[in-house]
């Protein structure tokens, strides 16, 4: 097995024994995942600084130096800006922070084992790999360093995208496998947990490479500094996406706590609709019910069928990814504003006869909330009825929103644990 830091900075020469340049980078191509991936051209940096791509096919690898056959200037030269279709394992993997899919953790790449076949095995994470670099090959032992560690396949690398690969149109190329594969399937709470072991740019690279819903999930699981440095620090278009996707409570709860002009500039940028529904929670206080609510729910007319009420769940589920514990049964649904008259519960709505009108069946002693009710008379309030949510009403008697027990939680846990927790509904 040979060593990327064995390669870097080895000679270059010219059978007669001139050396012309020195090895400084080892580039492959983007592969898709489950394929190989190989190294395929060597940067040599020859006279004045100049870069030349050099075909591993033109090089003989002899045991301290690579032996070049043709001359160097017949090759092309290393353009300023690097293609997106490759990765550079000195320049975008060596001494970066990567991401091991199977341990959801960030790593160190301290340096990257290859075969005889230039096949790129995997990423060397160990204080022996630094070790190795920085050791002088004479000192006793350092030859058995060699083969001393264990590799992370290469296969369950995600490489963070750098700044140069963000400013392109196909950034997730530059990775080995896109972010929106391998990275994309971990739970959202162990994507943020990576999150947190980066640095906040690293981190903000990491989200903006993901799908909007899984960084949308993710954003939630995310302490509230590096919710805001990440929406600061990513394209103001991405990050209207993200938050769209975002629960309207929480987009509002992350807007909140960003510069006017910033916040402002978002929600010009959401759509119309999902950005009406953030502003209107904005207006409210953010340490009372009405700015711990949420716009998600589903209001029906008591008239409707429990047929049709399950219908009506599948659909905001499907469409709008709205999970809800509680149907709330008002007198007409198309009306914007609208009293509430009564709750049906999931488990009420599963064991109806699919028949019966909601209004047979709903609980028309509702306990509720106002608008201004202190956070934690909300959490003493859900405890005491043993709820799942509780509908925030105003003086009227017109729902505004509801306030589910997983923000709740995050009410009651101390700072450093308010994290949210996966939906129980």
């Amino acid at each position: 097995m040979l060593y990327l830091s064995q390669m870097l900075n080895a000679p270059v020469e010219y059978p007669q024994q001139e050396r012309v340049g020195k090895i400084i980078d080892v580039l492959t191509p983007v592969v898709r995942i489950g394929e190989a991936a190989y190294a395929s051209v060597l940067l040599v940096e020859g006279e004045e600084d100049q870069s030349w791509r050099v075909p591993l096919g033109s090089f003989e690898r002899l045991e301290h130096a690579f032996l070049l056959h043709t001359p160097l200037i017949e090759f092309a030269q290393q353009p300023e800006e690097p293609s997106n279709q490759e990765i550079g394992l000195i320049r975008d993997v060596m001494d970066k922070q990567v991401v091991d899919i199977v341990r959801k953790k960030a790593v160190r790449v301290n340096d990257i084992g290859l075969d005889d076949d230039w096949r790129i095995l995997g990423i060397d994470s160990s204080p022996l790999g630094l070790v190795r670099r920085i050791a002088p090959p004479w000192l006793p032992g350092v030859q058995t360093l060699q083969t001393a560690t264990r590799l992370v396949p290469w296969e369950h690398i995600e490489i963070i995208s750098s700044q140069r690969i963000e400013q392109t149109e196909t950034a997730t190329l530059a990775n080995p496998r896109p972010q929106s594969g391998q990275l994309a399937e971990l739970h959202p709470a162990d994507i943020a947990e990576i999150v947190h072991q980066l640095t906040p740019g690293q981190g903000a690279r990491l989200i903006e490479g993901l799908d909007d819903e899984t960084a949308a999930d993710t954003m939630e699981e995310i302490d509230t500094d590096r919710q805001r440095h990440i929406l600061e620090n990513i394209k103001i278009e991405r990050a209207a996406d993200i938050l769209e996707a975002m629960g309207p409570d929480e987009a509002a709860d992350l807007l909140a706590l960003l510069p006017e002009e910033r916040a402002q500039e978002l929600l010009r940028m959401m759509e119309p609709e999902e950005s009406e529904e953030v502003q209107e929670l904005l207006e409210y206080e953010a340490h009372s019910a009405g700015g711990m609510m949420t716009t998600d729910y589903v209001p029906l007319t008591q008239t409707r069928t429990v047929a049709e009420a399950v219908e009506s769940i599948r659909t905001n589920i499907r469409e709008h990814d709205v999970r809800i514990a509680y149907i709330y049964c008002v007198a007409d649904e198309e009306q914007e504003e609208s009293t509430l008259l009564g709750v049906v519960s999931l488990w009420d709505l599963l064991i109806a006869t699919p028949t019966q009108t909601l209004e047979e069946i709903m609980e028309t002693d509702i306990i509720s909330v106002q608008p201004d009710t202190d956070p934690r008379e909300v959490a003493e309030t859900i405890a005491k009825y043993n709820l799942l949510a509780v509908p925030v009403l105003n003086e009227a008697g017109i729902i505004e929103g509801v306030i589910t027990v997983d923000d709740v939680l995050d009410v009651l846990l101390p700072p450093e644990r308010r994290r949210k927790p996966t939906r129980m509904y």
